[in-house]
Order: C-alpha cells, then structure tokens, then sequence
C-alpha cells in the first residue's frame, strides 16, 4: 500500500510539472492544402499604390468576351492556362503564356523579354508583331487593343449619346496626373474604371496624354488628339496603337493650347470582326 502511495504521489507531481511547463504537442495530422483548382490567369499590370483604369479594363473585356460563351476566368481546367490581353507588358510573358491585343512597353530593354515560344492571337500593333516576328514567334496580323472593344461589349451601359457633347475632356496618364490637376474637366485614370468610360464616351473631344484615353475615345468615336507632356513613356506603344488601328501616323502635340487648337488624329479603323474573333475560346475546350 505504502509503494502504491508513493507512486501516485510521483504521478501527481509529474502531472502538475506538465501543466506548468508544458510538453512538446503531437504533430498535428496532415492538413490537406486548400483545393486549388487549374484555371485561366489573366495577367494585367496591377499597381501596388492603385488601380488603373486602362490596366482593369483587361479584366472586364476579357470577362465579358468569355462570358459571351459561358466561360469562365476561375473555372476549373484540366492544366494551368495564363493569358495576356490589354496593356504594355510582353515583358512579364513567359513560355507557353497566350497573348490576345498585347503590346511592347518600348522603355523594358530587350533583354528583360526572356520567352522564346508563346500562343499569339493578336497583338495592340504592327510594332509589337515585327518586335516578335525577329524573335522567330509567330504572330498573325491581326491587331488591335482589346480596349478599343468597349463601346462594342458594352452597349447597355455606355450607350452612344445621340448628341456629341462639346466639351473637352483630358485624360492624364499616371506620369502627367500631376501636371494636369489645375486644367479642369480632368479625368483620373485612378478613378473608378465605369466612371472614366462614361466620361470619355460624352465628351466633345478627348485630349489624352494616356494611351488608353486615346483607345477608349477610339471606341465611342470621340475625336481624340495625342499630347505628350513628359518623356517617362516612349512613344513607342501610342505609335504602335495608331497604325494598329489604321491610321497612318502618329501626331504629336505639346501643349494644352497646341493640343486644342490642333486638329484631332484621323478617325480610326480598327477591325473589330477580326479581333473578337481572335479571342482565344480554345481556352476553354478540354
């Protein structure tokens, strides 16, 4: 009995260490990761201090073109798919990625383009296709911002005034949004993306130091004029838009004066026929 006593008394002790201190716990068992299902990324430049409006305009006209099919960015797919549509960024492809109505930066050095094979529908220009051409990808000639789909898609939302206003808008671009604050009927392209295109789609005459100013004037049939304020952007991806959507050259102004003084750029011809049926559909066939 006096043992039996002992031990218990060894045990209690040994309990109330284990309360105080602790023990090292079990290994937990095996948590299964989160089910994470294969899907179509879309790839657009996401800024870490905002959101702009021409760089989101990739996830409405893509989401609204896959829509049309009843397809579906997050569905699940057999393998992992990436896709790159509006905006200047090439230079983030990579091999295997499919490109629909992307451009070349024209500031990124040539070397930053590391792919050596990707699935090209269309492209923003004729720059960007030679740009690939002598990189030995092939890619059709079929051009176009994806942007420039917008009044297209969006009917219902954007109707065309049956009026054209005659007020003059201005579109900054992010390097020029400073310079431009004073001037009056400015549009932020960090303002709400809806709220722009609205914008844009009334006014009179869109001046634009954005290339997606000019894209979305293009779409609605707004007469737009080019001024460049700064030399942060090369004209590069505004010269590859302009001849991407039939015209001949690129005009420059660079002043507001100048700017409203000056007679807009020639109405563009963009083939919309061709480059809505570019779009990559297969995506989704497995």
């Amino acid at each position: 009995m006096k043992l039996a006593s002992t031990s218990r008394k060894k045990i209690g002790k040994l309990v109330r260490r284990v309360r105080v201190f602790g023990v090292p716990a079990r290994p937990a068992a095996h948590q299964p990761r989160p089910f994470q299902p294969n899907a179509v990324e879309l790839f657009y430049w996401k800024s870490p201090q905002a959101v702009n409006f021409g760089d989101y305009l990739s996830s409405v006209i893509v989401t609204k073109m896959a829509a049309a099919r009843d397809c579906f960015l997050d569905e699940e797919r057999p393998s992992e798919a990436r896709l790159l549509a509006i905006g200047s960024i090439l230079h983030f492809a990579r091999d295997g990625d499919m490109v629909w109505g992307s451009g070349v930066n024209g500031k990124v050095p040539v070397e930053r383009h590391r792919f050596t094979h990707l699935d090209v529908r269309a492209v923003r220009g004729p720059l960007t296709r030679d740009f690939l051409h002598r990189r030995g990808i092939e890619t059709p000639e079929i051009f176009g911002d994806p942007g420039i789909l917008v009044a297209d898609l969006l009917k219902s939302r954007f109707p065309r005034p049956k009026e054209r206003g005659t007020e003059i808008v201005f579109v900054p671009n992010l390097h020029d949004l400073d310079r431009m604050r004073d001037w009056g009927n400015v549009v932020s392209p960090l303002d709400p993306w809806w709220s722009v295109i609205r914008r844009i789609s009334e006014a009179g005459h869109v001046i634009s130091t954005s290339l997606h100013g000019l894209v979305v004037a293009d779409a609605f049939g707004v007469p737009c004029t080019y001024l460049r304020l700064s030399e942060e952007e090369k004209l590069f991806k505004y010269e590859d838009y302009v001849l991407g959507v039939g015209r001949a050259r690129l005009k420059v102004t660079h002043s507001r004066e100048e700017a409203i003084r000056a007679t807009p750029l020639e109405p563009a011809k963009p083939n919309i026929a061709k480059l809505k049926a570019s779009f990559p559909y297969d995506l989704w066939e497995f």
